[in-house]
């Protein structure tokens, strides 16, 4: 597919999208099935990860979940509705599971509790004394709406709770949902039965509610406080008792092995199943594990959706393009001919890198599968070699930038002891052109500067109007001729600019992920900007060549000082960071002041008993205390495990530093 043919079709998905959220959220009368709807998400998503060119201020890649409707009051809730992350084959449940060991630094025996994913909308029930006193929809995960009216009507949701052992004060999370039985007498009026719950739910008259056979099954909380309950299995008996429903599915197993023969049984009889079922979820049974595990940003460590079988289909190689990305990795895409996988229209695939091609032997002309799982950009699995052409020849991967011609290499991994399997762009600052816009995309996206109005899309033609070379020139642009381009009226220039100005206020860690220094992510970013204060120190240490000081900070190696300094080697990056710190104003992080360990520096040598180093670093944070990677005068505390470096025990004696077991340094955390 051409280039303005590709930007037609995303543009005809994202104005189905628009369409369809009106319908779904705004109206709660949708017009499409709950799987038609999902692909057209899936879709959109799928040609922004392909085409770097494709972005739209409309597109669900720019919001979790929904924003709340104006047609009901907003409730924020007291712990967040997130997300889970998804699993689509055994590897990424091992890999799972590997994360969990390697976060409490040890392999233990876990049970996991096993729950149907029921494809329904989610609910939040707020009890207090045993009184239903709120409910409120996931809305985008941190703000729902308030519909307790609606959700009263539900049969299966309890307004009083007279158990003696119900807590005071909870919030009980579920799914609303409509059986399929139930649905048959509804689906004249509704697409499918997701999406009449949701718009039932979303009734302004609880009396149209009513009518509705909704159901609801309670599945986990959200604020709870217990000193009984141990197991989340034991939480589901619990809820059973004290009068929810839950699922007559839910099972504890024991391993990997045993829930991924469970989801393969489980996968071919769903359909015999009342109501809808999309995965399974699996989590952690044991609560204290629960805590200690903790969330990422987007999703719990503890909990993943197992999702069902992804869908794959045989198709041609047109062409292989290489893109360049923000860190100067060549990636290799596929153009294939168009294929139809799982009712999306896909025409491209990924190929990883240099080496899979060389792996899978993958050439033009040739005839390949191609695997989609859920949002998962297409792969390839395979190559059909039967059909391969005779004359074929193998894929030479470009030695050179194609974007700017500069050599381009493998770098060696001192870990592994191998070359990476990813060619890079040695181009370190802004003389690459795909480079230098892919940096400024990442300069204006959510988690860094937030700039509102200025998508992917809008940042390409900026750049090909001339109105954008450097990050800095967002803050100058010249706004009476971006007011006389197609598709600019004065409100969106003027939402734009009103953007851009909220973004001049900025905290020092969001700014130095913004800066797009590889290696420094939002939690490298963070604890920079913990260690260093202010952006006058930070530049400090970049002026005075102090650097290397920045390896005392606890989770910055080797890696991350040499790529900040070949980011600051080149001349057009320091002026960068100089002309935003004139135009920005960078406030300092924002630290939790109010912990035990305040003004505390930790250091930790030898191996911690039933924790991680990332955990015990964790506590530490959340009780306002730092951690330091060498012993020096600024250190207070020096925790040993076993078998710690009797040359670091021996510099803290000299220098008076106390000394603590990790029995001892839990006790200061009581």
């Amino acid at each position: 597919m051409k280039e303005n043919d590709i930007k037609k079709y995303y543009n005809q998905r994202i104005n189905q999208y628009r369409k369809h959220n009106k319908l779904y959220f705004d109206k709660s009368s949708p017009k499409i099935s709950d799987k038609e709807y999902d692909q057209i998400k899936r879709d959109i998503l799928d040609l922004e990860k392909q085409y770097s060119y494709l972005n739209s201020n409309l597109s669900p890649s720019n919001s979790l979940g929904f924003t709340p409707s104006k047609n009901f009051i907003k409730s924020s809730h007291r712990v967040k509705m997130l997300s889970l992350s998804n699993a689509f084959d055994l590897e990424d449940l091992k890999n799972f599971e590997k994360k969990i060991f390697n976060y409490l630094n040890k392999k233990i025996d876990i049970e996991y509790s096993v729950e149907p994913k029921i494809d329904g909308i989610s609910a939040s029930l707020t009890y207090k004394d045993g009184m239903l006193v709120l409910g409120t929809s996931r809305g985008d995960g941190t703000i729902g709406e308030v519909i307790t009216k609606n959700l009263k009507t539900i049969d299966d949701i309890p307004q009083k709770i007279n158990s003696k052992d119900f807590p005071n004060d909870i919030d009980i999370r579920g799914e609303v949902f409509i059986k399929k039985s139930d649905f048959n007498n509804l689906k004249n009026n509704f697409a499918n039965p997701r999406n009449a719950a949701s718009g039932s739910l979303r009734q302004k008259n609880p009396e149209q509610t009513k009518k509705i056979p909704l159901n609801f099954v309670a599945y986990t909380y959200g604020y709870f406080e217990s000193k009984t309950i141990k197991k989340q299995s034991e939480f589901l008996r619990s809820l059973k008792k004290w009068g929810f429903k839950t699922s007559e599915h839910n099972k504890v197993l024991k391993n990997i092995n045993d829930i991924e023969n469970f989801h393969k049984k489980f996968e071919k009889d769903r359909f015999d199943i009342e109501y809808d079922i999309d995965g399974l979820v699996y989590k952690i049974n044991s609560l204290e594990l629960q805590k200690r595990l903790g969330f990422t940003a987007n999703s719990p460590r503890w909990a993943i959706a197992h999702k069902f079988s992804a869908d794959s289909a045989y198709s041609e190689i047109k062409d292989i393009n290489i893109q360049v990305g923000r860190t100067g990795a060549l990636t290799p895409v596929a153009r294939i001919k168009p294929v139809n996988i799982g009712g999306v229209i896909v025409s491209n695939a990924t190929l990883h890198n240099e080496d899979e091609i060389i792996r899978k032997d993958i050439r033009l002309g040739d005839t390949i599968k191609i695997e989609r799982a859920g949002d998962v950009i297409p792969h390839v699995i395979h190559v059909d070699l039967k059909k391969r052409n005779k004359n074929s020849k193998k894929f030479i991967f470009p030695v050179n930038c194609p974007s700017c011609g500069s050599e381009t290499i493998k770098e060696f991994n001192k870990t592994t002891n191998k070359h990476d399997a990813v060619r890079r762009c040695i181009n370190e600052g802004f003389d690459c052109e795909k480079i230098a816009i892919e940096r400024i995309k990442h300069f204006i996206s959510k988690d860094a500067m937030n700039i509102d109005g200025l998508g992917k899309k809008v940042v390409e033609n900026f750049w090909d109007l001339n109105l954008i070379r450097f990050p800095q020139d967002i803050y100058n642009l010249n706004y009476k001729k971006i007011s006389n381009l197609e598709g600019w009226g004065d409100l969106s220039v003027s939402n734009l600019k009103y953007s851009i100005e909220k973004s001049k206020k900025v905290s020092l860690d969001k700014f130095l992920y913004a800066i797009g220094i590889r290696h420094i992510g939002i939690e490298n970013a963070k604890l920079l900007a913990e260690y260093v204060k202010t952006i006058k120190n930070f530049s400090n240490f970049v002026n005075k060549n102090k650097l290397n000081d920045l390896l005392n900070i606890d989770g910055i190696g080797e890696t991350q000082i040499n790529s900040l300094k070949k980011f600051f080697n080149n001349k057009s990056n320091y002026k960068v960071i100089e002309k935003l710190s004139s135009i920005l104003s960078i406030s300092d992080l924002k630290l939790n002041k109010a912990g035990k360990l305040l003004n505390s520096t930790f250091m930790f040598t030898g191996k911690l008993s039933n924790m991680s180093r990332a955990e015990a670093k964790s506590l530490i944070e959340e009780n306002s205390g730092s951690v330091v990677s060498s012993v020096n005068k600024k250190l207070n505390y020096l925790i040993i495990g076993e078998k710690p470096t009797t040359r670091k025990v021996q510099q803290a004696q000299e220098l008076g530093i106390k000394v603590l077991s990790q029995k001892e340094w839990l006790n200061l955390l009581d």
